[in-house]
């Protein structure tokens, strides 16, 4: 395990650096999508009015207030990724996404885009929104703002993190390993209780 300070756009060799398990730190921008922003994009085929080359996405609707040509921060949280996985090889191939941060992980097919183009998963402690939203600096930009809370925020961050790397370039899945590790354990669980 190894702690990596990373600043965006990342690099593929940035990326291919990573293991499942070290921890990151990010500064720079990250990107927030959420549903009805992929699906724009890849259901109804329009190219996004930004360039997500080596970006960070971040899976949010945030709690944000326009204060007249600017949006202010009141909560930025996390929503889970795993509704989104349909979404995120054509992410990761087409638009250059290097990075997907979020909670629960995703599935196989964005497993292998991963390896494939140098991209990785990175999980954010779920509940953690107070820590996450002190953490970015500014709201930059909101693009397709129609879609509000669903459109496309530019966010600025510093020490945005810790993060743990749960999906690496090299074929590597967190959540599947704890997963087989549990499911080892439960004929011991279910013996100790006098299940059969």
């Amino acid at each position: 395990m190894a702690h990596h300070n990373l600043a965006t756009p990342l690099s593929e060799e940035a990326v291919r650096q990573l293991k499942v398990r070290d921890t990151v730190t990010v500064n720079g921008h990250i990107f927030g999508i959420r549903d009805a922003t992929q699906i724009r994009m890849f259901d109804e085929k329009q190219v996004p009015p930004v360039d997500l080359k080596g970006a960070i996405c971040l899976h949010t609707a945030p709690s944000l207030k326009k204060v007249g040509d600017k949006w202010e921060k009141i909560c930025v949280g996390t929503t889970t990724s795993i509704r989104m996985e349909r979404f995120t090889p054509p992410l990761i191939e087409k638009y250059g996404v290097r990075a997907i941060v979020g909670k629960s992980g995703l599935l196989e097919g964005s497993l292998e885009a991963m390896k494939k183009f140098g991209a990785c998963y990175l999980a954010i402690v779920g509940g953690a929104a107070a820590l996450e939203t002190q953490q970015i600096e500014e709201v930059e930009e909101v693009y397709w703002e129609d879609l509000h809370p669903e459109a496309i925020y530019k966010f600025r961050v510093k020490d945005f993190g810790p993060l743990i790397v749960a999906m690496d370039s090299h074929g590597n899945h967190l959540y599947f390993d704890v997963y087989s590790q549990a499911k080892q354990k439960l004929p011991e669980i279910y013996g100790e209780l006098g299940v059969a």
